[in-house]
């Protein structure tokens, strides 16, 4: 009756083999080594790829909550008086088509100009966005951000500023600061900056480092006023209700927008460094697989040293009547049973680091004294981990493919052992 795979005996035999004492050859050593190795590949690997992938949901996330997910504005033209423009004149008609394009959850004009802002003798560069109450309310980073101060319920009686910005300037709530343009008044002596004095009646934290830094948002009517585009806009703002898909709704936006429109979408702004993210992710994956399969190595040697320790059990085994298949299969247990529960304690390690990846960095950052995350550098505010089921899966899967494969090789040399060589002088 031929023998069926992994009997109970196979187990017996491979089980009391990994437990193998220091007197019978220490094999116990190398497989704590081979379980340990295995345990922090894997965790490493989960680890590491639940960092990029929150790092990129934060990242996208910033991008897509504060920003536009398409402009549409104007190719450069000339006006009557010989100046150069891309101002939009009829922005609200264009606007209303552009909402009405299915997959369109809002279309906002804009006034947008860099300019500089003062306050007691504090300076900083910053962006205006001259922009609806009612429109500014549906962003969701800057109407909900993490952190906020004032309220956007009097937004018509002054303007909204970035942390980053009410920092630099040493603003807080009812403060009055000075935006100054250096395209202003022009006179017989030259262009004279135009001033303007506004109320801080909100401050918010976006979580992304540029916009807290440079944003300040002023009501639209008032922008037009301050830049000279009464009647007209700079740009305007589409958001969609699947940022993913803002290149199939291209052509469609591109007709409600009219003839000679341009479009700019959070793809074309962000799509290089997103590229980049999505290199890096590949390589350090691949990376991290290389030492997924260092560590597996350790399990061909402890096998190598357990067969040569154990060269008279597998003759004595041989000699009662094991087959090749059977001493195959013990020392295939052997291997695979450490590849296994390396690959389970290492999956357990890594979800337990990843999910309280927030207080461990909080930890290193504060026993390092400060500086182990700086947002000026990376952009957003924090280093979030995102446990994903396909990563984890994938971790799993290498593991075990590369542990249970390297296990065959010193399985076939256990199996193909001549029982009478090991036994000659036994």
């Amino acid at each position: 009756m031929a023998t069926l795979p992994f009997a109970r005996y196979e187990w017996m035999i491979a089980w009391r083999y990994l437990r193998a004492r220091r007197a019978e050859g220490g094999v116990s050593v190398m497989t704590w080594i081979s379980l340990i190795g295995i345990t922090l590949a894997v965790a490493a690997l989960i680890i590491t790829m639940a960092v990029r992938a929150g790092f990129r949901t934060e990242f996208v996330d910033t991008i897509l909550g504060a920003n536009a997910h398409v402009t549409v504005y104007s190719p450069v033209y000339v006006t009557d008086s010989g100046q150069t423009t891309r101002a939009i004149y009829g922005y609200e008609e264009m606007a209303r088509r552009l909402a009405a394009v299915p997959g369109v959850t809002r279309a906002a004009p804009l006034v947008k100009g860099q300019v500089m802002a003062n306050l007691r003798g504090n300076n900083a560069g910053v962006e205006v966005f001259g922009i609806e109450k009612s429109d500014l309310l549906t962003i969701p980073r800057i109407a909900h951000p993490e952190d906020s101060l004032g309220s956007l319920d009097r937004f018509g009686e002054g303007i909204a500023i970035g942390s980053g910005v009410a920092r630099e300037l040493g603003v807080g709530i009812g403060d009055r600061i000075k935006i100054i343009s250096p395209n202003g008044v022009r006179t017989a002596l030259g262009t004279s900056p135009r001033v303007g004095v506004y109320e801080v009646v909100y401050i918010f934290t976006a979580g992304r480092y540029d916009i807290d830094r440079t944003r300040v948002y002023m009501p639209f009517a008032e922008a037009q006023s301050f830049f000279n585009r009464e009647g007209a806009a700079d740009e305007i703002e589409v958001m969609v209700e699947d940022p993913d898909r803002v290149d199939e709704m291209g052509p469609a936006l591109i007709d409600a927008a009219g003839k000679g429109m341009l479009l700019w979408s959070w793809r074309d702004a962000s799509g290089a460094y997103l590229r980049a993210l999505a290199i890096e992710d590949t390589v350090m994956f691949v990376l991290m697989a290389i030492l997924v399969l260092i560590a597996s190595l350790n399990i061909i040697s402890g096998l190598v040293m357990l067969v040569k320790n154990k060269g008279r059990d597998i003759g004595i085994l041989r000699t009662v009547g094991l087959t090749e298949g059977a001493i195959l299969r013990v020392f295939f247990l052997c291997g695979s049973l450490v590849g296994l529960l390396g690959t389970c304690f290492g999956v357990i390690l890594g979800c337990l680091f990843a999910i309280y990846f927030d207080p461990i960095l909080a930890f290193v950052n504060g026993a390092s004294g400060g500086g182990v995350w700086d947002a000026s550098i990376r952009g957003i505010y924090r280093l979030p981990a995102q446990l994903q089921l396909h990563d984890v899966l994938s971790a799993v899967s290498l593991s075990l493919v590369l542990s249970f494969g390297i296990t065959i090789f010193p399985a076939r040399r256990a199996a193909r052992m001549n029982p009478v060589e090991a036994l000659r002088y036994e």
